[in-house]
C-alpha cells in the first residue's frame, strides 16, 4: 500500500514543491483546498491529475475531521496560513483564526480521528523577530514583530504541547525564507526578480521598495520541502530550524537581479515609505547544524543560483504573455 499524505495549502509554493516530491516518493497526495471562488490551482496545474484535491477549511474543525476520515491519511503537512507578513497588520485577527487557532483545531482532528498520524507544523523564522542572538537556532527565544510572527508562535507551542500531552508524532520546521519562481508576487524576493525583468523588457523603469539594509536568510523552496518530509521520517518528532546559515540584504537581492539582465540596479530602484513596516525585523539568519546532523539535509541551490533561476523564470513568463 501506497503511503497517503494530507498537504493543508496545497496550492501554495510550498505545497507544490511538497507534492512534487511526495508523488515521486510513490505517495498517493491528498490536497486540501478551501470552498472558494479564488483559488488559484496554476501552481499545481502540472500534477493537478495526479493529486486527490479535497475541500477543508482550517476555520472549520467539523471539515478536517471529515478529511481525516474519508481520506485517512499516515501523514499531515500543514502548510495552510494567512503567510504574508504585511497582510497580518490589517488582518490581524484572520491571521490569528487560521495561522494559530487553525493548528489547533488541525491537531485535535487528529488526536480524535487518528492519533498515530504524522504531523509537520510549517513554523517560520518570523518567530524569532527581533533576535535575541545570532545565529537563530532551536533554543533561541522567540520575539515576534508581526501579528503573523505571533500566531505562529502560537501555532508551534500548541505542536509541542500535543506532542507532550498526547503522544503524537507532531514536528515543526522553523523555516527561514525560501524563495522560488513560485513565490507570489507580494513578497520581496518575486517582487525583485519580477521587476528587474518587466524593467530589462522596457514594460516599466522603476521599482519602489521598502527598506534595503533589511536582511533574511534565503534558501530555494524545493530544498526546503525536503526537509520537512525527513522530519515525519524520524523514530522521534521533534522541532528543527531549516536554512542556508547566510544572510544577505534587499540591497544585495537587488544588485544580483539587475544583474542577471544587465542592469545598474541603483538607476531603477526607488525606496518608497508606504512598504516600510511598523515594526521591522532587521536581521534573520539560522543554524542549520542540527537539520543537517539529525536529518542530512542540507540545501542544493545557493542565494546567487536562486535569484538567477527566479528572474529568468519571470523573464520567460513575461515574453509569453506579451506574445
Amino acid at each position: 500500500m501506497a503511503k497517503r499524505a494530507l498537504i493543508t495549502g496545497v496550492t501554495g509554493q510550498d505545497g507544490s514543491y511538497l507534492a512534487e516530491l511526495l508523488l515521486d516518493q510513490g505517495y498517493e497526495v491528498v490536497g486540501m483546498v478551501r470552498r472558494s471562488s479564488t483559488v488559484n490551482f496554476e501552481r499545481i496545474a502540472h500534477i493537478q491529475d495526479r493529486l486527490t484535491l479535497v475541500a477543508g477549511d482550517l476555520l472549520d474543525e467539523v471539515s478536517l475531521i471529515a478529511v481525516l476520515r474519508d481520506h485517512p491519511p499516515s501523514e499531515v503537512y500543514n502548510l495552510a496560513a494567512q503567510s504574508f507578513v504585511q497582510t497580518s497588520w490589517s488582518q490581524p485577527v484572520l491571521t490569528g483564526e487560521t495561522t494559530a487557532l487553525g493548528v489547533t483545531r488541525l491537531l485535535d482532528a487528529i488526536r480524535t480521528v487518528d492519533p498515530e498520524i504524522r504531523y509537520y507544523q510549517a513554523s517560520s523564522s518570523e518567530m524569532f523577530g527581533k533576535v535575541l542572538e545570532v545565529p537563530q537556532r532551536e533554543t533561541t527565544p522567540f520575539y515576534p514583530r508581526s501579528p503573523y510572527g505571533v500566531a505562529k508562535v502560537y501555532g508551534h507551542w500548541i505542536t509541542v504541547n500535543y506532542r507532550e500531552s498526547y503522544g503524537l508524532h507532531a514536528s515543526s520546521g522553523m523555516l527561514f525564507n525560501h524563495e522560488s519562481p513560485r513565490r507570489g508576487l507580494e513578497f520581496v524576493t518575486r517582487k525583485v526578480t519580477h521587476g528587474a525583468a518587466r524593467i530589462a523588457l522596457g514594460l516599466d523603469d522603476e521599482l519602489r521598495l521598502g527598506n534595503l539594509d533589511a536582511q533574511r536568510d534565503w534558501g530555494y523552496a524545493a530544498d526546503y520541502v525536503r526537509a520537512m518530509w525527513l522530519m515525519l521520517q524520524q523514530d522521534t518528532p521533534d522541532d528543527y530550524v531549516v536554512a542556508t546559515g547566510e544572510t544577505h540584504s534587499v540591497r544585495e537581492l537587488c544588485q544580483l537581479a539587475f544583474d542577471a539582465v544587465g542592469l545598474d540596479w541603483e538607476k531603477h530602484v526607488v525606496v518608497d515609505e508606504r512598504f516600510l513596516r511598523p515594526a521591522e525585523v532587521d536581521l534573520l539568519v539560522g543554524d542549520p547544524t542540527k537539520a543537517r546532523q539529525t536529518l542530512g539535509w542540507c540545501r542544493e541551490v545557493d542565494f546567487p543560483g536562486l535569484v538567477t533561476t527566479m528572474v529568468e523564470a519571470d523573464t520567460a513568463m513575461i515574453r509569453g504573455q506579451l506574445r
